[in-house]
């Protein structure tokens, strides 16, 4: 790709933004990391408490790419027949032929918004595990292939709250980031109370396609990683594990530590943010921007980090710490 070709691209990638920032006050982070999973061509999972404007951050998503797009909100009567669709016996009235059909649930979309996923079981959170890590559905022994491009953007309440259910490690894995959404600072809560509080904003417009999407996730891949780099991703994530030669807080805190999926995800990650920022070759700054939202969700901590009030995010910036960067 020639420098004009990407410089065409992100130009888009700055209209994507904007047509977001119509909607969203602040959270520039949060904006850029759900941005390099769309990228990446990972899935995306936002935890904060109600009202910080989650599910309107994927539905702004929504808007501004021209995609298909479909919102399911989970409940714990929803069932995995409610999300990946089911057969339908269907008869022919001139022959009285009866057959059964398969009618496609909400899962087959572009753009799948799982709305407060952990309000719904685990056998029905586990209903998505295929679709976001082979994007098929196999129901009665047919296996059918979801649209591309196909990203889920799922939003959860934090566990101490009333009526929801932990995610399974499998489930969590099949998150590239795990995005948390904060309070807005003054400026940013009082500009959200002027915006939402007066005459109705105009529709978001749609300003990417899906051909542009699946483009730039093809260039995520051309993106450089040096040697160095590479080795030094694989050292971090092999830190994060209880063993010979962990960090002590590694072996004090850590129950079981991030995969390879981990490893991968923290590539990919950093490709796409370098992409994002008009570069062809990932840098260190790009592995530490990221390794806690792509780690985070992938760490299974000890009794200890939780009774001494640890966090994987303290652990992570702990092994960053302990693990050398190679030389910029």
């Amino acid at each position: 790709m020639t420098e004009q070709e990407v410089q065409d691209q992100l130009a888009k990638l700055g209209t994507l933004r904007a047509a977001i920032g119509q909607a969203i006050v602040g959270q520039n982070d949060v904006v850029e990391q759900l941005l390099i999973a769309l990228l990446a061509g990972g899935h995306c999972l936002i935890e904060g408490v109600p009202g910080l404007g989650k599910t309107l951050l994927a539905r702004t998503l929504g808007q501004a790419l021209h995609l298909d797009f479909r919102r399911i909100q989970f409940t714990p009567d929803l069932m995995p027949s409610d999300i990946l669709g089911t057969e339908v016996l269907e008869e022919d009235h001139g022959t009285g032929h009866r057959a059964f059909r398969f009618s496609q649930g909400p899962v087959f979309t572009n753009l799948l918004l799982a709305d407060e996923l952990n309000r719904t079981p685990p056998k029905t959170q586990a209903a998505l595990l295929e679709a976001m890590q082979e994007r098929t559905v196999s129901y009665a022994g047919v296996t059918h292939v979801l649209p591309a491009p196909f990203f889920v953007l799922a939003t959860q309440n934090p566990l101490e709250q009333a009526g929801t259910y932990p995610l399974p490690e499998a489930q969590l894995d099949r998150f590239l980031l795990h995005v948390r959404v904060g309070y807005p600072t003054e400026a940013e809560e009082r500009d959200i109370l002027m915006q939402t509080t007066g005459a109705a904003g105009g529709q978001v417009p749609q300003v990417m396609t899906g051909e542009t999407v699946l483009a730039l996730q093809r260039w995520v891949r051309d993106v450089h990683v040096g040697g160095d780099l590479l080795g030094w991703v694989n050292r971090i994530v092999r830190a994060t594990r209880p063993g010979e030669g962990a960090p002590e807080v590694v072996a004090r805190y850590v129950r079981w530590g991030a995969g390879p999926r981990a490893g991968q995800s923290l590539i990919l990650a950093s490709k796409a943010r370098a992409l994002l920022h008009g570069r062809l070759a990932a840098t260190r700054e790009d592995v530490m921007a990221l390794a806690a939202p792509v780690m985070r969700h992938r760490l299974l901590l000890s009794f200890a980090a939780e009774a001494e009030g640890r966090t994987p995010d303290d652990i992570i910036a702990a092994v960053l710490r302990d693990v050398a960067p190679p030389a910029a």
